[in-house]
């Protein structure tokens, strides 16, 4: 145990977050608001986007991509963002996630370099987290579809995919769960919970 790396257990620490984070989903669907009412989460959530975008700028000899991979406009004002009820909000955050996935399913097959292809598989496995959890919650009853027509651009560039990322989770994501916090966290834990920086 002693010879463990810091990086072997930071991983080992992620993936006992991600299984327990799950098999809460599986036993009770209000168990996701755990992330919410904790900001350190969403937190840790941000500088490891960052961490992974930093992390592919050091990857030699990245490939162009042959066939560009379509990635979300994430840009939002944050004066319309306000306006949106969160099932709007939450909607529009899985269509996001739901490109972002495919690009990185699309730049995986297109990457043979060791380095890449690390750093988009964890890429995938986050943003498919992600998009897993948004669908545990919902404010309207019965089933539904996802409907998407977000705003997208074709980018051949794989960093690209991790900028559109780590600018979803710095975003979109860290309002929403802000806002969901408002509401779920009132209860409890709610008042210990910090605005992001710029949120009123």
């Amino acid at each position: 145990m002693q010879g463990r790396s810091p990086q072997l257990s930071m991983e080992l620490n992620r993936l006992l977050l991600l299984t327990s984070f799950l098999l809460h989903v599986k036993e009770d669907h209000a168990s996701p608001t755990r992330l919410v009412c904790d900001n350190r989460l969403i937190q840790k959530y941000i500088l490891e986007a960052k961490d992974m975008e930093k992390r592919v700028g050091q990857c030699q000899a990245l490939p162009v991509l042959s066939c560009p991979v379509v990635l979300p406009l994430v840009d939002f004002s944050l004066q319309q963002w306000k306006s949106k009820s969160n099932e709007t909000k939450r909607r529009e955050i899985l269509c996001d996630l739901a490109l972002l996935v495919g690009a990185a399913t699309g730049a995986l097959g297109q990457v043979s370099e060791e380095c890449g292809a690390r750093q988009l598989s964890q890429l995938y496995q986050h943003a498919n987290s992600f998009f897993l959890l948004l669908q545990t919650f919902s404010w309207e009853a019965g089933h539904w579809e996802l409907s998407c027509s977000p705003h997208s651009m074709e980018q051949t560039h794989i960093t690209s995919v991790f900028l559109t990322y780590r600018q979803l989770v710095q975003g979109k994501l860290r309002f929403f769960f802000h806002d969901l916090a408002k509401v779920l966290c009132k209860q409890g834990q709610g008042g210990s919970r910090d605005p992001p920086c710029g949120a009123q």
